[in-house]
């Protein structure tokens, strides 16, 4: 298989960045991963990649060196808009000519129907939403935005999540989710098949109630019920995967939500 040799720099190396990280050098990529921390420069030691650290809350220290790479993968839980725009100016100074951000599907309200892309149902006031659009808005860069339903595999169990006597509201609503298998993928099939500047919803394919998934997932590492607050009102959002599997000719990994804690 021939290497790409594609030069990436990724803005975040934890829970997703990490693993990303080792997929796209076993590819042949030069990978460049970054962390806020000198203490987890350590953890980080099995990649075979240049580490730095960066944090767009302070001061950039040796920030063209890290954003001296082809392609920018963002992937940072940080909403501080600030520093964004601080580090926007500092990519459009540097080589970096491709830009993957990872949002949330977090950006679309519940509307109680299905959102796809073209929808334009986003609140405008969500913090990542102006993020995005810092993004979006500059010439010298093309990005391409992935808005990730809520993040589950490996370590991150739904059935832990309302462990400790935690309510879970809304109970009877869908929800959107997608695991981490499929969002290293998804980044990687749009760094090769070269898709930019498009805004991709990611979520399994599946929508079951949050009932469902979270009993039957706390069921299968042997905890009980969680519980649920049966009197809140009922509203939800179903995100459309539709088109990042027609754009991507992608086909999910983990499709259907229910299948994956099944015992």
């Amino acid at each position: 298989m021939m290497k790409r040799n594609k030069k990436i720099s990724i803005l975040g190396s934890g829970w997703l960045g990490f693993p990303l990280a080792q997929l796209l050098i076993s590819n042949g990529d030069l990978v460049k991963v970054s962390s806020t921390s000198k203490n987890r420069l350590s953890e980080l030691s099995p990649l075979n990649a240049q580490k730095f650290i960066v944090n767009i809350d302070l001061e950039f220290e040796d920030i063209q060196n890290f954003l001296n790479a082809e392609i920018l993968i963002i992937n940072i839980p940080s909403k501080n808009i600030e520093g964004f725009k601080n580090l926007l100016n500092e990519v459009e100074k540097s080589e970096v000519e491709k830009i993957i951000f990872v949002s949330s599907t977090s950006v679309y309200e519940d509307t109680n129907k299905t959102i796809y892309e073209s929808n334009e149902l986003e609140s405008q006031l969500h913090p990542l939403i102006q993020i995005e659009n810092l993004f979006r808005n500059s010439v010298k860069v093309s990005t391409t935005i992935l808005r990730f339903g809520g993040l589950i595999g490996y370590n991150r169990h739904p059935g832990k999540f309302f462990a400790g006597g935690r309510t879970i509201s809304n109970p009877d609503s869908a929800v959107n989710l997608i695991h981490r298998d499929d969002c290293i993928e998804i980044i990687n099939q749009v760094i090769k098949q070269e898709v930019w500047n498009e805004i991709f919803n990611c979520c399994a394919d599946t929508h079951p109630t949050k009932r469902e998934f979270y009993n039957q997932a706390s069921k299968s590492i042997g905890l009980p019920e969680p519980k649920f607050n049966n009197s809140s009102t009922t509203s939800f959002k179903i995100i459309s995967n539709s088109k990042v599997k027609d754009k991507l000719n992608y086909k999910f990994i983990h499709p259907d939500l229910m299948k994956i804690y099944s015992k």
